[in-house]
């Protein structure tokens, strides 16, 4: 968040008595009064003085003003130092003891480790120099021990000038020096954190509050009392600071001739009305509306002692961007030019017609939370100088829709100061004293600066020797950064884009197919239209089998194989890769699901490549590789070719030895910069900005993290086709298709369009299409990189050789150091794992022979079951024998019986239909007989009395006598009953047959049934190949019988 009051601070008493300290006790704010900070130093001191000798013990001269411990302050390093002989030999490396003599007026803290400094926009924010505190703490192994120098009152003398010091303690030389007027804010570390040893104090840059840079400054000591009596020292040097401002300018040699103008430059817009109003001012940045005719208004008012009068203006002209050249800026038509009433102010004004198309950017309304850069110079005719003076000033704007409205903004001009150095003209027999008319030329200009050109060159030159110590983190994100996320323009996901798997070149992928069978046939030796097939890009369809081929790992077996038992091992950075995995190609439908098959295939690859190889193991960004692998080969290939491109492309080697190789190409990068751009390398320079700021992601994730998949498939189609130089090519169109944009853009622009626009740039394929042409036509050369990496090399053996000897002897020690300890910490995890094998291997053999004892006693039980076995299947075989024997001889039985009841069945059924036959005849005799005597009945009339109308007989029971009856009726009449049995039970055994004749052909029909069916069994044709057998021995035996 933007401090309101911290800009204005600027000119007012902003380090007065208004000055703040925070955390000076844990969790206490003090503001303005310093006693309770007072307390806890007087406590601290206490504790401190037992450890303390006398001045005597170190050699000091009581009278010397280093000789009070209220001068001098021990932290965590003299504290031990004070309290040992000076003969020590404890000590190593730079001396932890307080000097004997220092310059007067200081209160001197020896041992106290410079950490770093970053841009702020809020320097009395305490969320903001807390933040910075924190992300450059984390940063601390190549930190700079320094001693620090606070002056004890802040209007200085002739020795102290009111500044504060840091001095390097080896070669007792200042690295840095703040005044301590522009010092606005300290604060120290949360009690309760990491940063408890840290303090930091915020400083600013710049006369006025539009041109005004704030810096933050962060320290630690290793003694936490240290850092309260740190604090004391700089608020008991502003409780003095006098409340007049003090004049900010850079120091001029007397002997130099320096005119110093002040210039105002203010924009005004067409109101409608037929006037113009004056344009607002948010801060340092315009706010402009499309379409509005403008005009420029320019006051120069020369401040300085050496005055010199403006005779007329030679040319008004304006551009957008910055550090723009001469010949790119646009003249602009002037409508007057002259001196005010009072004589000291030189106004110009001119119309800007915005309807031009150099001024379309100026005319163009800007995205959300951007601003665009423009230049405004004048060439002025001065009296007494030899060649028109030309003041450039650059400033920001916003430019808004036609109908936006404004309200409470401030309306004041910007300001800028300039410093003309001049030297008298001697080579042109002109007059050499300054008593000579004005008119006569007697000056030629030596140079021009602005105010703000100073600042930043001593913002950006006031730590240039600790450059060298800067190590490129990972993790680190600068404040600009943490407010562009807030923003709302979203950076592009990762794995955005669709790729067509269409190709409506026919030629194209003829000429592919005849390259593809050509390559099969000879797989050592690569085609040659392959490289320029390359460049026009490999067609979608091809891409995975085209990218083995090129990577050497077409039908590579053994890292397949390798990939298959690595994926079963355990990582130690499983939980990382996890945490990337969610984070990579999340726009892309195949990774997109959680758990699903995409994150589970690119889980498994970076696992696999974590213990592949062991040196580097898992890094950042390579899980966006690997992604855009398996988008076209299975997991097996897509390892191999991962695996070939980190060892055979170098690219693991950019992560190696603190990644100096990175920092060579980011130098590589910068000349190319310098040499093909450089009015861009120049903005980055003004701008504070470095390479590894935007281009880190690029070589280490091969732009696969951030750019669409068209550009991405295209780019790794170069890559793995011409290696890894072609990187370079890439980088430099991109920087010249978007450098005019970048040069009209500022710090945290610039930053915001790396990471968000220019991806979505090329999200069409005519647009990728022509930053890879512009690519592939780049001048990188490996020549030219070879020459740049021995300037690189050269730079740093330079480096090494100015470094002090011991400093560098120390370093070397403490990573020689480390490395022991690493090692023996290896080795006693080595010893460990040993004797774990060892015990391991001994159980393991225990088991081994309790297992083989059992298996020897399973063994002799297999072998007696074997045995049984053996005699069982023998007996069973005899009995199988016997059982064929039985069977055989049970069949023959069966068959013979079975023609026998076949005779039988055919007979009996031959006697039924003759018994059949008649019985019908008897029936049909018996039925006549019948009828006849029924007729011969109804003949008689005595007779059919004996029947009824039906037919029946009704005899009326004969009343018989016994004595009356004949002997022969009785014997009659008891064979007719007798007859008549007989005749019933034929009757019945008729019957009786007739139901057995038909259980017998129910049965016969059975048996057939089953005989067929039998024959086509197992048993049947068992006992047919026995006949087989049976019959070809009797027929052998024939013979001999």
């Amino acid at each position: 968040m933007e401090d309101a009051v911290s800009r204005s601070s600027v000119e007012s008493s902003s380090t007065n008595d208004d000055y703040v300290v925070v955390n000076g006790e844990p969790k206490l704010k003090i503001t303005g009064d310093i006693n309770d900070l007072n307390d806890e130093v007087s406590q601290s001191s206490k504790k401190m003085t037992s450890t303390l000798t006398p001045s005597s013990s170190i050699g000091a001269d009581p009278q010397s003003p280093l000789s009070s411990v209220d001068n001098v302050f021990p932290t965590s390093q003299s504290t031990g130092a004070i309290g040992e002989e000076p003969g020590s030999g404890d000590c190593k490396g730079r001396s932890m003891s307080l000097p004997g003599s220092r310059d007067d007026g200081y209160t001197t803290f020896n041992g106290v480790t410079y950490l770093g400094c970053a841009l702020v926009n809020a320097p009395r924010s305490e969320v903001e120099i807390y933040r910075n505190m924190s992300i450059l703490n984390e940063q601390s192994k190549q930190a700079i021990p320094i001693e620090l120098y606070i002056p004890r009152t802040s209007e200085g003398n002739v020795r102290t000038n009111g500044v504060v010091r840091l001095v390097d303690p080896g070669t007792d030389t200042d690295i840095a020096c703040y005044k301590i007027h522009r010092i606005l804010f300290c604060a120290r570390g949360p009690a309760d954190s990491e940063e408890k040893m840290c303090f930091a104090f915020t400083c600013s840059h710049g006369d006025t509050p539009d041109s005004a840079i704030f810096q933050c400054h962060v320290f630690r000591c290793e003694l936490q009392e240290a850092v309260a009596k740190i604090l004391y020292s700089f608020a008991t040097s502003f409780r003095r600071l006098p409340k007049t401002s003090v004049r900010s300018a850079s120091s001029i040699s007397e002997a130099e001739v320096t005119a110093i103008f002040s210039v105002n430059l203010e924009f005004k817009e067409d109101d409608g009305k037929g006037s113009y109003s004056t344009c607002p001012k948010d801060k340092n940045i315009f706010k402009f509306r499309c379409d509005y005719d403008k005009k420029i208004v320019i006051s120069v008012t020369q401040t300085g002692n050496k005055e010199l009068r403006i005779e007329r203006c030679f040319g008004l002209l304006l551009s957008p961007g910055r550090n723009v050249k001469d010949g790119d800026m646009h003249l602009i038509e002037m409508n007057s030019m002259g001196y005010s009433s009072d004589g000291r102010t030189y106004s110009i004004s001119g119309n800007w017609d915005i309807s031009e198309d150099c001024f379309k950017v100026l005319n163009s309304e800007t995205p959300k939370d951007t601003r665009v850069f423009l230049t405004v110079a004048v060439d002025l005719v001065i009296c007494g100088i030899q060649e028109p003076v030309r003041f450039g000033i650059e400033t920001k704007a916003k430019i808004f829709p036609h109908s936006e409205r404004f309200w409470y903004f401030t309306k004041k001009p910007h300001q800028e100061q300039f410093f003309v150095k001049l030297k008298l003209n001697c080579g042109i027999g002109m007059p050499k004293t300054e008593t000579d008319s004005p008119d006569v030329v007697q000056y030629e200009v030596v140079e021009v600066h602005s105010q703000t050109q100073i600042d930043r060159q001593k913002a950006g030159l006031s730590l240039q020797g600790l450059k060298h110590n800067r190590r490129m983190s990972e993790g680190l994100q600068s404040p600009q950064d943490a407010e562009e996320e807030s923003d709302g323009d979203e950076p592009l996901l990762s794995g955005s884009g669709v790729v067509s798997k269409e190709v409506t070149d026919d030629n194209l992928l003829e000429a592919w197919h005849d390259v593809l069978v050509k390559w099969h046939q000879n797989l050592s030796q690569r085609p040659k239209p392959v490289q320029q097939l390359a460049k026009k890009g490999i067609p979608e369809a091809l891409r995975g089998e085209v990218w083995q081929l090129l990577a050497g790992c077409h039908d590579n077996s053994e890292l397949m194989e390798a990939y298959r038992i690595l994926i079963t091992k355990d990582s130690p950075t499983e939980s990382v890769i996890q945490r990337d995995i969610n984070r990579t190609f999340p726009a892309h439908a195949f990774f997109k699901q959680s758990g699903g098959l995409g994150q589970d295939s690119l889980y498994r690859i970076s696992k696999a490549y974590s213990v592949y190889d062991e040196e580097i193991g898992y890094v950042q960004g390579l899980s966006f590789l690997a992604a855009a692998l398996l988008l076209h080969m299975p997991e097996e290939q897509a390892f191999s070719v991962l695996v070939k491109i980190c060892f055979d492309y170098e690219l693991r080697d950019l992560f190696k030895q603190g990644f100096e190789v990175l920092h060579l190409k980011f130098y590589q990068l910068e000349r190319l910069m310098q040499d093909l751009m450089g009015d861009l390398y120049e903005h980055f320079m003004e701008m504070g900005l470095e390479i590894h700021m935007f281009a880190s992601q690029w070589f280490l994730t091969l732009f696969t993290a951030k750019f669409p998949l068209f550009l991405v498939f295209h780019i790794l189609d170069l890559f793995l086709c011409e290696g890894k130089d072609i990187i370079f090519n890439v980088a430099i169109a991109l920087l010249k298709m978007s450098r005019k944009d970048l040069l009209a853009l500022d710090f945290e622009g610039i930053l915001k369009y790396f990471r968000v626009h220019m991806p979505k740039k090329y999200r069409t394929e005519e647009a990728a299409r022509e930053l890879m042409a512009t690519a592939v036509a780049a001048k990188v050369t490996s020549k030219k990189l070879k020459k740049y990496e021995k300037e690189y090399i050269t730079m740093k053996e330079q480096e090494m050789q100015q470094e002090d000897p011991i400093e560098r002897m120390e370093r070397e020690n403490k990573r020689l150091l480390e490395d022991n300890m690493r090692l023996e910490q290896e080795n006693d995890d080595l010893a460990h794992e040993l004797v774990d094998s060892k015990l391991t291997l001994k159980s393991e053999l225990d088991e081994v022979q309790d297992q083989n004892k059992e298996m020897k006693t399973d063994l002799t039980k297999c072998r007696k079951l074997l045995k049984d076995t053996q005699e069982e299947k023998h007996r069973l075989e005899v009995e199988n024998q016997q059982v064929k024997e039985m069977c055989r001889k049970e069949l023959e039985r069966l068959e013979s019986e079975n023609s026998r009841n076949t005779v039988i069945v055919t007979d009996y059924k031959q006697i039924c239909t003759q018994l059949s036959e008649r019985l019908e005849k008897q029936q049909t005799a018996h039925r006549e007989e019948l009828s006849r005597i029924k007729t011969l009945v109804k003949s008689c009339e005595t007779c059919s009395k004996m029947f009824d109308a039906e037919g029946k007989l009704n005899l009326p029971e004969p009343k018989t006598d016994p004595e009356k009856m004949n002997p022969k009726i009785v014997d009659l009449q008891q064979q007719i009953r007798e007859l008549e049995l007989q005749l019933a039970q034929t009757k019945l055994a008729l019957v009786e047959s007739e139901c057995k004749t038909q259980d017998l052909t129910h049965s016969l029909n059975a048996a057939v049934t089953e005989i067929q069916a039998s024959k086509n069994t197992w048993f049947t044709k068992t006992l047919n190949s026995i006949k087989e057998v049976a019959n070809t021995h009797t027929a052998k035996k024939d013979p001999k019988d």
